[in-house]
């Protein structure tokens, strides 16, 4: 990227309260901010040249310390709980003026201008301003790269503030501690201050997102990566983080759209980013070449740790995090779909990672037992995703993705049922969990067994095999996939100790109803047939 002609009108910086115009960097290029960070003593080069930071104290989302601001616009549409955490618009300004003076007192920021959703559409242009060159140059990365054409009248739709050296005063600024992320829906502004994880700025993009779209445009956005094959099949893979979504999606036989977020129209998928922040614990070049060989310049690896002596990364060092992560544009992979759309998929695969090790590697739903898992959203969370969590724990997530989803599950729900029900879609569960066991006794399931099951209902090679009624859960479990051990396809063989299985299949069965209690009475009677048998 060359460095642009045109300039940041200061004028439009003045208005949201930042005077030290003097100071701006303004849509640096990719080599700048790495020469920004090293500079400044925050990063250094890997072996293969890509950015190396140590985001501080926040290694994960702080999901106890997003907020959202209560007023006339958001009162009575978003809704209201542990993640849609309200806050008075009083505090939004406060904490804007403690960020703008803060910014105003560097030495130096950064400034980049960028878009979100690759549909044009639906396209919406933001504003970052950063304390920090490595959060521009994260921008940069994961938003879509305006052309110089497109700089020359740019108007931001919002506008996020990231101070991440800024310790906010809880009791001065109504928040829970020193950190924060405020969206205000009528400020079209999204304040950060206190943390460094770059996954906040994108996750805030996202939030808004999955108000706009579904709100006011009709749009389904969801928590999913999507792929399409050569002649144009698109399949959709929905999940929490550590589920496999990044991984399971870059299949190198098919083009990538995205690996994280994107929106379903009337006539197909989009992704929102213009790049990939995949995990990095464990990685290997032989189980995931796409990912290993994108860590090169440009790309940004956040706390990741080194063999001694070295500059090589040793990805199976969590001792600063498990949630290690890169970022990178999307071309950084070799088979990108460009643009970043995709047609109406035929397969949608619900990722989970059963810590129990009870759920079949794959079966099939029907749609009430579908909207059930999407509503459901179980899985573990993986260690280091977010703050406080060092080992997998079962959790359920509204439609794979609840800390994102200002309004009420049951909305998106139903825009995906509908969908389904009017493209005749295939859905799958995939357990990319544990097998043989649960957690500490089992092992995860094998990547290239996930792998084969998914490229089998791709082809359509499990449309006619025989299959067997989960018991307990009720979904189609296959008795034969290419490639894989029958063995594993039914997993109370897996168990040494069947009655243990049992015990432990009941109880999942029973956190599955009790999790349900609260969307039973908005939803039909289909769905509610659907539920596992405890």
């Amino acid at each position: 990227m060359s460095v642009p002609t045109i300039s940041l009108p200061k004028g439009s910086l003045v208005k949201i309260g930042l005077k030290n115009t003097e100071s701006i960097h303004y849509q640096s290029s990719p080599e700048e901010l790495v020469q920004d960070t090293l500079r400044m003593g925050e990063g250094v080069l890997t072996d293969t040249g890509a950015l190396a930071i140590n985001t501080g104290e926040f290694t994960g989302r702080s999901p106890n310390d997003k907020f959202t601001v209560k007023d006339e616009t958001t009162e009575n549409t978003v809704h209201w709980n542990n993640f849609n955490i309200p806050i008075e618009d009083k505090y939004f300004h406060v904490i804007q003026k403690k960020i703008t003076d803060y910014l105003n007192a560097r030495p130096e920021i950064w400034v980049r201008d960028a878009f979100a959703c690759a549909d044009p559409r639906y396209r919406i242009a933001i504003r970052l301003v950063s304390e920090k060159p490595w959060t521009n140059l994260f921008a940069y990365n994961m938003f879509l790269r305006p052309e110089e054409e497109d700089l020359e009248n740019f108007t931001a739709d919002w506008t996020i503030l990231s101070a991440p050296g800024l310790r906010l005063d809880p009791a001065e600024c109504g928040t829970r501690q020193h950190n924060a992320a405020v969206v205000s829906f009528k400020h079209r502004t999204i304040l950060i201050a206190g943390t460094g994880y770059t996954g906040e700025t994108k996750k805030g993009i996202f939030t808004i997102l999955n108000y706009i779209l579904p709100h006011e445009k009709n749009v389904l956005s969801m928590h999913c990566s999507a792929n399409m094959s050569e002649d144009g099949d698109t399949a959709v893979f929905f999940g929490l983080s550590g589920t496999g979504k990044t991984t399971l999606s870059a299949d190198p036989n098919r083009k990538l759209i995205g690996d994280d977020e994107h929106g379903w129209t009337a006539d197909g998928v989009f992704n929102f980013e213009g790049g990939c922040y995949a995990k990095l614990i464990n990685l290997s070049e032989e189980k995931e070449p796409e990912i290993f060989n994108a860590i090169r310049p440009g790309a940004i690896v956040e706390n990741v740790k080194f063999f001694d002596g070295t500059n090589t990364i040793n990805f199976d060092d969590g001792s600063i995090t498990e949630n290690t992560r890169v970022s990178y544009p999307l071309d950084f992979i070799s088979n990108a779909q460009e643009p970043s759309i995709g047609n109406i998929p035929k397969n949608l695969f619900f990722l989970t990672c059963d810590a129990y090790g009870v759920l079949p590697p794959i079966s099939k739903l029907t749609k009430g037992q579908a909207m059930y898992q999407f509503i459901s959203g179980y899985t573990a969370k993986v260690a280091g995703t977010e703050a406080g969590v060092t080992e997998p724990k079962p959790t359920f997530s509204a439609c794979f993705g609840a800390p994102f989803l200002p309004l009420h599950p049951g909305k998106y729900a139903e825009m995906l049922g509908k969908k389904m029900e009017d493209h005749n879609v295939n859905v799958w569960l995939i357990n990319t969990g544990w097998t043989g066991g649960p957690y500490g006794v089992g092992n995860r399931m094998k990547l290239s067994y996930t792998r084969a099951m998914i490229t089998a209902a791709l082809e359509g090679k499990l449309d006619n095999v025989a299959t067997e009624t989960d018991p307990v859960f009720g979904m189609e479990i296959p008795k034969e996939v290419p490639g894989v051990p029958t063995e594993v396809l039914t997993p109370r063989n897996t168990w040494a100790d069947k009655a243990a299985y049992d015990g432990k299949a009941k109880y999942l069965a029973g956190l599955f109803v009790k999790n349900f209690e609260k969307y039973a009475s908005g939803v039909s009677e289909e769905i509610l047939a659907a539920a596992p048998k405890a």
